[in-house]
């Protein structure tokens, strides 16, 4: 149950965020508001370790070093939510994020990529997306 409540969380901060970090780009620019979104959540980020924090940073040393893209792919996310909500508008984007997150986690856990647990994705998965897929397709079509 914990954990439908941080996704469910993490789905609204997420939909909130982009749509906040599109309109300051807006006003500052792109890659202005990304240095300034990622500045603050690693300032906001550090106080909380140096409070809470109790994992062990020497262990990182025995960590797969493919795992860094993370912070990568932090910028990457930024700068393309921006894009799409500027593009389509908060609803239309996110709704393709979402199906597109959902397919690749679904690769993820088809193929046990990444040290995930391998689970199977069968027909009744690709009936769900394809689903979505055309929601997104009705919700989109002519307006």
């Amino acid at each position: 149950m914990i954990g439908i409540i941080f996704s469910i969380i993490a789905g609204a901060a997420m939909s909130f965020q982009g749509v906040f970090n599109t309109r300051l780009e807006e006003k500052i620019g792109t890659w202005e508001t990304n240095v300034l979104v990622q500045g603050i959540a690693f300032l906001l980020t550090l106080i909380i370790v140096l409070f809470f924090g109790k994992g062990d940073f020497k262990e990182l040393a025995s960590a797969n070093k493919l795992y860094l893209l993370g912070g990568v792919l932090g910028a990457v996310i930024t700068f393309t939510v921006m894009k799409g909500i500027g593009d389509l508008g908060p609803t239309y984007a996110i709704s393709t994020i979402l199906v597109s997150q959902l397919l690749t986690a679904g690769i993820i856990d088809a193929f046990g990529l990444f040290d995930s647990q391998k689970l199977s994705f069968g027909f009744s998965k690709v009936i769900g997306i394809a689903i979505m897929i055309v929601g997104i397709i009705i919700f989109k079509w002519k307006s």
